[in-house]
């Protein structure tokens, strides 16, 4: 996700060599970024020849960053385009209901504090493989223990993320290209104490201090800093009547997320408190990006990062506190 005017007031950051690790200078040439997708194969009348590229091409916006643009006109209801995550978690509270990849719905139970966990297929388990394979070798209660009193979630991410590096599945630098929060003294002082249980978990399971080296203080709070205004709730809709009721259920509950994922190109779609265009989650973690309304060549694609039926002073309050910006959509502009 990429922000706008960030607010003027912010809390000092712990030193200047890590402001500059968490904030680098960011050059960005002036050039479209073209995504391709596999997945519109219904727009491809012949599976022989490659698919057709999104309507989409990634650009430098005036006053936010990168933003994502229509490349002709995009008709109500249609599927922009598809996309997979780069890391992804379940929830604590659904690890037990969850595919550990996916996030397919499975009924069958798992223990995630005695590292047995569900797959709902021989694919998934074999595309685990990037992490899995370091991360049942350790004891991760501490760590599940510490990220569940204090209800935190994005920590898992960031370990998600850790077996990749170690297992070669992805580099440490992997998510360098997204925009990063902006971290408080407090909150990287909080974060050196999940380090600590990380590695510790990692160690224990007889990784050496050569794998872990890059495993320190800057790498965590950066990797957090990014996955904090980056990942998506994840709320998948059911396919039966039975999982319904149980989203609702869990709604009621504030259950309701299955799970957390941060994806490449859905991050640089911007925010409105009045989107053309919104992400869906059928059975699985693939987000399907579907246009809300028309959509003119040229014009950006933009989506609502939080629960557009709030008022106008508890969105701007959202919208400041948890991603640092003041929104000036025109739906916030006419205290709609």
């Amino acid at each position: 996700m990429i922000l706008s005017k960030p607010k003027s007031k912010m809390l000092p950051l712990l030193s200047k060599r890590i402001t500059q690790q968490y904030f680098p200078p960011t050059k960005l040439p002036l050039t479209a970024y073209y995504f391709f997708s596999t997945t519109n194969n219904h727009l491809n009348p012949n599976p022989s020849r490659p698919p057709p590229p999104p309507p989409i091409q990634v650009l430098l916006t005036e006053s936010a960053g990168r933003g994502v643009f229509a490349t002709r006109r995009i008709h109500p209801g249609e599927l922009i385009h598809t996309a997979k995550p780069v890391i992804s978690h379940p929830s604590i509270s659904s690890v037990d209901k969850v595919c550990y990849f996916c996030l397919k719905n499975s009924p069958k139970c798992s223990d995630y504090e005695a590292r047995r966990v569900v797959f709902c297929s021989e694919e998934c388990r074999d595309q685990a493989k990037g992490f899995y394979e370091v991360e049942k070798e350790a004891d991760w209660s501490a760590f599940v223990a510490h990220c569940r009193t204090r209800g935190l979630k994005y920590p898992l991410l960031a370990k998600r993320l850790a077996c990749m590096v170690i297992s070669g599945a992805t580099s440490a630098n992997s998510l360098d290209i997204l925009q990063p929060a902006r971290l408080s003294a407090e909150m990287i002082s909080q974060m050196e104490e999940e380090l600590c249980l990380l590695r510790y978990a990692l160690k224990d399971s007889g990784l050496k201090d050569e794998q872990l080296t890059f495993l320190n203080i800057e790498w965590y709070a950066g990797v957090l800093a990014r996955i904090r205004i980056n990942a998506f709730r994840i709320e998948l809709a059911g396919n039966s009547y039975e999982d319904l009721l149980a989203l609702a259920a869990a709604s009621v509950e504030s259950e309701a997320a299955v799970g957390n994922a941060v994806y490449m190109l859905p991050s640089f779609y911007n925010h409105d408190c009045d989107p053309n265009t919104h992400i869906v989650w059928v059975e699985n973690v693939e987000a399907r990006l579907k246009a809300l309304r028309e959509i003119e060549a040229g014009e950006e694609l933009r989506i609502c990062y939080i629960d557009a039926s709030m008022d106008r002073d508890a969105r701007q309050n959202i919208l400041s506190n948890g991603f640092g910006f003041e929104c000036n959509c025109p739906r916030c502009m006419s205290n709609d």
